[in-house]
């Protein structure tokens, strides 16, 4: 499945988007040199953005018969919870928990390739007007991300 946004970021990472329904998204990644810190595994600021990625897509999941919500989200608070290093193929998986016309508010764990869990995160997310043609020419008024 592909992503709906075109996120270079991300796209350089590797991940791969499984899963994008109902409140809940799954997406996966097999970690590269360049994702390791000195102690050869997976850098922690790698962790935090699979979780990150896995819970606003979870934010902006489709409910059933419906399409993705058409705005975008910006996280505004994020905190996370570092469990054991991550090694092997990775599965990160986000949730919505609660939700308002403006705000979102999701989790998310990631999971090595024996299904133990890796890191944890709780996330606040704010919805955005999606942006015009790529956002190239976006006219910023007091925005920030």
């Amino acid at each position: 499945m592909k992503f709906q946004v075109h996120i270079p970021f991300v796209e350089a990472l590797g991940f791969e988007l499984l899963r994008f329904e109902n409140g809940e998204s799954e997406i996966a990644m097999t970690p590269r040199e360049e994702h390791m810190n000195s102690w050869s595994v997976l850098h922690g600021g790698v962790t935090m953005t699979l979780l990150d990625v896995a819970m606003a897509h979870a934010a902006r999941s489709p409910k059933p018969g419906a399409a993705p919500d058409p705005r975008g989200v910006v996280t505004v608070e994020m905190k996370t919870s570092f469990m054991r290093p991550g090694l092997g193929r990775l599965h990160a998986r986000g949730k919505l928990l609660h939700q308002t016309q403006t705000m979102a508010f999701c989790e998310g764990s990631l999971f090595d390739s024996d299904n133990v869990l890796v890191a944890h995160a709780t996330g606040t997310f704010k919805f955005l007007r999606a942006l015009p043609a790529g956002g190239r020419q976006l006219k910023r008024l007091n925005a920030s991300d």
